[in-house]
């Protein structure tokens, strides 16, 4: 029994031109604005992701009783409100969801497409992909090659819907770069300390370091994120039983412009029928980029009854998925 997307809700920051707010994150600007962003959203400080969250959700939930959702997933990518502390049971309070089971998704910006699992005894699941980015500890604009955005998407799920209906769904891990992306500070290894400086997270520049600054073995590294993204594409294509030709729209993160042209040409589908502009006007909302792109695709009647979508995705850990829904 297969379930389909009936409604959407959205909750960003407020959108920023690059180009107003680069110099406060970097002195690199020609680099950063070289990644074609045109646009990211902040919140103010006193906006958490699960409020972010919450507004999203309700938003998604209109007309709908909260008693009769069975599930809420809830994907982060950057830390919740307080450490010791479970989001997603928050979320699912403030929401009124109280018959609904609660789940955490901490798969990076992965999470958004790898929560489209299916439980045979639920009827009704809302999913929500948030991200705040916490500026304590990393740089929105000069710690990775995209640009992160403050905001929170959602889906609500309902079995035998007849619109968006889920076809099929693919997903891998790879572990040998999971250090990649982390805070050394802060965990039980090594506890937050009193007096210290501030941690902060590792960046790209990490990684070149990891490296040792050699050009090829970088490079290849990029094209193996980009390579093993197509794999997932195609695997959950084949297990839909459609050619990737045959996708009307394929929702990728929202990245920057060379990675997201590298991909499409790699799993076979037009530049224009990506999420690319999107992508530039909004920026990088970690695990909710597939579903803005998606709720706003959608509400924009770009979808025709009988279109394929796929949602494909790559976050730390390694994870690769991908996600087939048809119209």
């Amino acid at each position: 029994m297969a379930y389909g997307l009936t409604a959407f809700g959205t909750a960003l920051g407020e959108q920023t031109a690059v180009k107003d707010v680069v110099a406060e994150y970097t002195e690199d600007v020609e680099r950063v604005l070289g990644y074609g962003y045109d646009c990211i959203h902040r919140t103010a400080p006193g906006t958490s992701v699960t409020d972010l969250a919450v507004e999203a959700g309700r938003r998604a939930l209109t007309g709908v009783n909260p008693r009769e959702v069975d599930l809420l997933v809830l994907a982060l990518t950057d830390l919740a409100d307080h450490l010791y502390w479970d989001a997603a049971a928050r979320v699912q309070w403030e929401l009124g969801l109280s018959r609904a089971e609660a789940v955490l998704v901490d798969q990076g910006c992965a999470g958004g497409v790898t929560a489209f699992a299916t439980h045979p005894g639920y009827g009704t699941a809302l999913v929500v992909g948030a991200n705040r980015t916490v500026e304590a500890y990393w740089n929105r604009l000069d710690t990775h090659s995209l640009l992160f955005s403050d905001g929170a998407a959602a889906a609500l799920a309902v079995r035998d819907a007849p619109t968006l209906r889920w076809r099929a769904s693919y997903a891998e891990a790879d572990g040998r770069y999971a250090d990649f992306f982390r805070m050394d500070v802060g965990g039980a290894r090594q506890p937050f300390v009193p007096g210290a400086e501030t941690p902060s997270v590792r960046d790209s520049w990490d990684v070149v370091e990891y490296f040792q600054h050699d050009a090829e073995r970088l490079a290849a590294y990029a094209e193996e994120i980009d390579d093993r993204t197509a794999r997932a594409v195609h695997r959950a294509c084949r297990q839909a039983g459609c050619a990737e030709e045959d996708l009307a729209w394929l929702l990728l993160l929202n990245d920057n412009a060379r990675v997201l042209a590298a991909q499409a040409e790699l799993i076979g589908v037009p530049l224009e029928r990506t999420n690319t502009r999107l992508a530039r006007r909004h920026g990088h909302f970690g695990a909710a980029d597939h579903l803005f792109s998606l709720a706003r695709t959608y509400e924009a009647g770009e979808l025709s009854p009988g279109d394929l979508v796929a949602l494909g995705t790559n976050g730390r850990g390694m994870h690769r998925a991908c996600a087939i829904l048809q119209c």
